[in-house]
């Protein structure tokens, strides 16, 4: 039985915890304009470095991963792709898109669902359309062996099933029982619950949480990736999808907790806003702001090199002068010499 089905009728009771994300949520979408108001240029530097971020960290949770010098040209280059990873990953900047120009206007359907698979799968066969063969949650234990952690709906049922979904999103929000963030939180669990596609059900459900929150006026994924805190809190988003799955195809399964982390998660990243809104002090150009997201987005120790490669239309000058300019400030250190050297991130978010 559906979560949404089970909240239609309305709650009684809203956990404590549930109701303190609720209404710190609520003065966050109220002081949201305060920071939007800033400056085009300097909420240009967010808007990139949060495209970046959302692009990697929503496919390397799902285990799909590109070099890291190529990023940056991944995602805003126009170049040819080298492999099935880069086009994965360019399909999802491609969904992003689409959210951040028509998250409003886009309905919540099937139809946006299949098309925001279809960007993210690319061309293949599977891309947009639903699963022909069951396809079950299978966990990889330590020892080499496997197991069904979760029996998603049959393929059979799951045009009908995905049909209800939306359906009762659509009736849960004009009806107006339900706070509409715990009804995006209640829908996503169904959404992976049903696990509608043969694969990027993960992927799918991330951008279709994006889209929820811009139609509820909550703007936070355009500056701050959601899916780069969901990647840093993965384990507890395995954890609380797995105690809210738990009897959901009989109706006796518990939705709080997958409720509450992605409260927390869009808390987190509000917080994380106000934080770096605060911190933008001076308009930087565009080049600069591309260097500087993609210095951001390596993991760990990066080369001259590597960044160059990661930063087409960039020139060589413009890049050292970059890497200048935050070594004075003490926020990356040389390991080296010359264009092979290492370049070390001194823990400090480069914005």
């Amino acid at each position: 039985m559906m979560t949404l089905r089970q909240l239609a009728p309305g709650i009684e009771t809203i956990p404590a915890t549930t109701s303190w994300y609720l209404a710190d949520l609520g003065e966050a979408r109220g002081k949201q304009e305060l920071f939007t108001g800033q400056s085009p240029q300097k909420l240009k530097v967010l808007r990139e470095n949060a495209l970046i971020e959302s692009a990697v960290s929503s496919n390397r949770i799902e285990g799909v991963e590109a070099d890291q010098a190529r990023i940056a040209t991944v995602v805003f280059g126009r170049g040819q792709l080298r492999d099935r990873n880069e086009e994965e990953i360019r399909g999802y900047r491609n969904a992003l898109e689409l959210i951040h120009e028509s998250g409003v206007s886009l309905p919540v359907s099937e139809e946006t669902i299949r098309r925001l698979h279809r960007l993210v799968r690319g061309e293949i066969w599977d891309a947009g359309n639903y699963k022909e063969e069951d396809s079950d949650i299978i966990e990889k234990l330590a020892d080499g062996r496997q197991r069904v952690r979760f029996k998603t709906v049959t393929a059979a049922r799951t045009p009908a099933y995905m049909k209800e979904m939306v359906g009762l999103w659509t009736d849960s929000l004009r009806e107006h029982r339900v706070h509409p963030l715990i009804l995006m939180a209640a829908m996503n669990l169904d959404f992976l619950c049903i696990h509608p596609f043969p694969d990027g059900n993960g992927r799918v459900s991330r951008l279709l949480l994006l889209l929820q929150c811009y139609q509820l006026g909550f703007e936070v994924g355009r500056y701050v990736s959601l899916e780069r805190v969901i990647e840093e809190n993965k384990e507890r988003y395995y954890e609380t999808l797995q105690q809210s799955s738990q009897g959901w195809h009989e109706g006796r399964h518990d939705p709080w907790p997958c409720v509450n982390y992605l409260l927390f998660v869009l808390k987190t990243a509000y917080a994380e806003f106000e934080e770096r809104a605060a911190q933008l002090k001076s308009p930087r150009g565009a080049k600069t702001a591309l260097v500087q997201a993609v210095i951001d987005a390596f993991p760990g120790q990066f080369t001259l090199n590597e960044l160059q490669r990661a930063c087409p239309g960039v020139s060589p000058d413009m890049v050292r002068r970059v890497l200048r300019d935050l070594q004075k400030a003490r926020k990356i250190v040389c390991l080296g010499r010359g264009p092979g050297a290492a370049w070390r991130k001194e823990g400090i978010t480069l914005i």
